[in-house]
Formats: structure tokens, sequence, C-alpha cells
């Protein structure tokens, strides 16, 4: 029980980065709506700053974890280096074929996918409302699923899916980082201390 309050403690100290998470994707969903004729180009390099934010966002809470003894703290750290390295990809070879795009994103979606219900699944007894991690996990792997069944479909269609994956996604990360901020305050803290 020490250790998934260790893991709770710790992602309750860093709220904002699950915040910010989700206010990332909540941006990168609203211009993909607002703006769905863009460029393969564009969305190429707005996938690849996503995903390269996302990726050093993980990477930053494994190593926060890492020196407090948590365990499988190297989980986080394995899905941030995968996002990091698709970010890159398509930042420096924004030439790829769609195709190759998306079978790129298609993958990163279902590695987020399952790191996320993973997380949600270890954390469940130690806070409330683990299953907007959950939510987020199964939206991830659902978009990975969907853009592998229909490769073919157009451009203006990977936008979209993309865009409400984003969306929802990012809102849910929203809501859990308020969460995770309530849970932060001392009192809240000290009162889950003493339940274990």
């Amino acid at each position: 029980m020490k250790v998934a309050i260790v893991d709770v403690d710790t992602l309750a100290g860093n709220w904002w980065a699950v915040l910010l998470r989700g206010v990332a994707g909540i941006l990168f969903g609203v211009v993909t709506f607002f703006a769905p004729g863009v460029s393969l180009a564009a969305l190429v390099i707005l996938f690849g700053a996503y995903t390269f934010t996302d990726g050093v966002f993980a990477i930053v809470a494994a190593v926060r974890r890492s020196g407090t003894g948590a365990e499988r703290w190297w989980l986080l750290l394995v899905e941030g280096v995968a996002g990091i390295a698709a970010g890159l990809v398509t930042l420096f070879i924004p030439g790829i074929t769609a195709l190759v795009l998306l079978y790129l994103i298609a993958a990163w979606a279902l590695v987020t996918g399952a790191f996320e219900i993973a997380a949600a699944i270890r954390l469940r007894k130690a806070i409330e409302h683990e299953w907007l991690l959950v939510l987020s996990g199964v939206l991830s792997g659902a978009l990975g699923v969907l853009l592998m069944l229909f490769p073919a479909a157009g451009a203006l269609a990977l936008v979209i899916w993309i865009g409400a994956y984003a969306l929802v996604s990012g809102a849910l990360f929203v809501a859990l980082g308020f969460r995770l901020r309530s849970f932060a305050r001392p009192g809240r803290r000290h009162a889950a201390h003493a339940m274990a």
C-alpha cells in the first residue's frame, strides 16, 4: 500500500504536468477542428510537436518518480521516449507518405493507450476517479485500431479522428490534473496517509 501512496503523492505533486498535457491535447484538437483543410505537411508538424511535448512531460514525470523509489517508473520513461521518437521522426522527415504517418500515429496511440490503462489499474486503490485515465487509454487505443483498420481514409478524416481524440483525451487529462491538485492539498494527503 505504501508504494501506491508514493505513486499518488508523486502524481499529485506534479499535477501541473498532467494539466499541461491535457491543455496541449485540447489546443491540438481545437486547431484540427477549426482548420480541417490543413495540409498533410501541417498535420505532420502539429502531430510531431504534440507527441514530442507529450513525451517530454512523460519523461519529466518518470525522472521525478524514479527519485522517490516508486516501482515501474521506467514504464513512463518508455512512453516518453516513444512520444519523443514519434515527434522527432515526424518533424525531421516531414516528407514521409501519409500511410507511413498513419501507421506511426496508430502505433503511438496503441502504446500510449496501453500505458495509460496500466497506470490506472495500478492506481485504482489509491485515487478516486481513476476511470478518467482508463477512458483516456481506451480512447487512445481505439484511435490506433481505427487508423489501422481504415488506412485508406482521407487526410480530412484522419485530421478529424486525431482532433477528436486529442480534444477528449486532453479534457480528461485536465480533469485528472485538477483532481490530483485537490488531492495534493495537505489536508487530503494527510487523511490518505492516515487511512493507509
